[in-house]
């Protein structure tokens, strides 16, 4: 399975690095996962692989509404799957999940199907991002600046999004018990720190992160597309 995974999207990259635009920024691709979910590993790994990409910004948010059926998920909380039912919503779809990606915001892979989950990741990445991002760290804070360019402005929230990157669990009851399990860019944290109209640049000093390990998300309100991202420099 890990030798099928790592061959899609290896060959998802090489389509990508072909037809990429080099300003943009990158993809943003969330898995809604549960560590009491027997369908989730494959999906899993898959996020795994593109954690160490520079053209994806890929985070893990794992949810709880599998706990009851034997193991709570360490990583769970109700705030992710707030999120998902969110996107469900904008989705005008009644029902979430696991594995579930969401792509820039957008479109929904239900499973772990690597080619339908590429494909995606292609077309996103071939769109030129409506916002423009920039961060600069001066004096141990982090500026950004923003500007709209594309179409017409939107209202927008910046979000800053803190993640663990990499850490293994001993499953010890529910679906998938007496495995070891590897997790990686498991989201701790989401913080709204500013709402944009768009109309005007935008420029402001973030507060600190709430982990070693974050990302800048600009999404349209109302859990729209993901308008632009960026790695917090270290």
């Amino acid at each position: 399975m890990i030798q099928t995974i790592r061959a899609i999207l290896v060959a998802g990259a090489t389509a990508i690095s072909g037809g990429a635009m080099a300003e943009d920024s990158p993809v943003v691709v969330e898995l809604f996962t549960s560590q009491g979910c027997s369908s989730c590993p494959p999906a899993d790994e898959m996020l795994a692989e593109m954690a160490g990409r520079d053209d994806i910004i890929a985070l893990a948010l794992h949810v709880d509404y599998w706990d009851y059926i034997g193991w709570a998920d360490s990583f769970g909380s109700p705030a992710w799957t707030a999120r998902q039912h969110r996107y469900a919503r904008a989705a005008g779809a009644n029902t979430v999940y696991t594995p579930q990606f969401v792509v820039g915001g957008v479109d929904h892979v239900v499973g772990a199907k690597g080619m339908d989950l590429m494909d995606l990741i292609r077309a996103h990445d071939q769109q030129a991002d409506p916002v423009t991002i920039d961060l600069r760290r001066s004096g141990g804070r982090v500026h950004l600046s923003a500007s709209w360019h594309e179409g017409a402005p939107r209202n927008a929230v910046v979000q800053i999004v803190s993640y663990l990157p990499m850490a293994e669990v001993e499953i010890r009851r529910g679906e998938n018990a007496g495995r070891t399990l590897a997790y990686a860019n498991i989201v701790t944290g989401w913080q709204i720190v500013e709402r944009w109209t768009g109309r005007a640049p935008l420029t402001l000093t973030l507060p600190p992160a709430q982990g070693q390990h974050s990302v800048v998300l600009i999404q349209e309100d109302g859990q729209g597309p993901i308008l632009a991202a960026a790695r917090l420099p270290n």
